[in-house]
Order: C-alpha cells, then structure tokens, then sequence
C-alpha cells in the first residue's frame, strides 16, 4: 500500500507545524512568562488547532491504509466518525479561526505595524517564524480543504 501524494502532504504540513511549534515554544520572549503564557495569542491557538486538524487528517490516512480490503464494518464506522470529526474541526474552527489571523494579522501589519508586531519583537522571533505562524498555515488549511473535498 503506497502513500498518494496528499497524505505525504499531509505528513509533510504535519512535521512543519510540529517544528514551528516547537520553535516558537523554545523563544524567550517575555510575554511568555506572564499571566496566560503564549496561550494569550490568538496567532498561537491557531496554530495548535491547525497542528490538532493535521495530526486528525494523518491519523485518518493511517486508518484508512489500515482498514482497506478489510471487511469490519466496526472499523469503516468508526473511520467514519474520524471523518465527521475531521470535517467539523476544517468547518468550525480551522478554516474560520485561520482565515481570520491570516487577515487580520496583515491588515493591522500594513496599516500599523507596531499594533501586531513591533519591531522589538524582530529581536526574539526569527523571520520565517513570523511568516510561518501567520501565514504559511492559513495557505496550508485552504489546500487541505480542497483535498478533503475530492
């Protein structure tokens, strides 16, 4: 059973979630040490719900290699829960939640840059880092969308 090109995508955006998320918890950067830590940054819960959507859509792929040419119907029916699952988190929280921090962030980025992003910031947070968290992941939700969909 070989891997088609969307879950190797899906693999792919998985590990780059895993990776920004990992850098951007290693920065030390002082609003993280007060009240609400980094969970006080909608940019933040974005990315862990993207991460959550992508780790549900790997884990659907895995089931389904599993589960193909068997004949459980428990197993189809639970993969269809997964499915469902999948399609409410894109519907209700991943879609809307990162369209709006993709817009909103570079809206207030053009019209005032210090309202969203001061450039003291520059200083702790890496280029990439910034784009990655802002908008290299609303990019990505939108693809998986119109994947989810064939």
């Amino acid at each position: 059973m070989a891997l088609i090109p969307s879950q190797v995508l899906r693999i792919a955006i998985l590990l780059s979630y895993f990776s920004i998320l990992c850098h951007y918890k290693a920065l030390d950067i002082p609003a993280h040490q007060t009240y609400g830590g980094s969970w006080k940054f909608l940019t933040f819960i974005d990315l862990v719900i993207q991460a959550v959507f992508f780790s549900l859509c790997v884990l659907i792929d895995i089931s389904s290699l599993l589960t193909k040419g068997g004949d459980n119907g428990e197993q189809e029916r639970q993969l269809r829960k997964l499915i469902g699952l999948r399609d409410w988190l894109m519907a209700v929280l991943a879609f809307p939640v990162g369209a709006f921090v993709v817009f909103t962030f570079w809206s207030l980025y053009l019209y005032d840059r210090e309202l969203v992003y001061p450039k003291l910031l520059d200083s702790f947070v890496p280029q990439w880092l910034n784009h990655g968290m802002n908008t290299l992941h609303s990019t990505l939700v939108y693809e998986m969308k119109t994947l989810t969909e064939r």
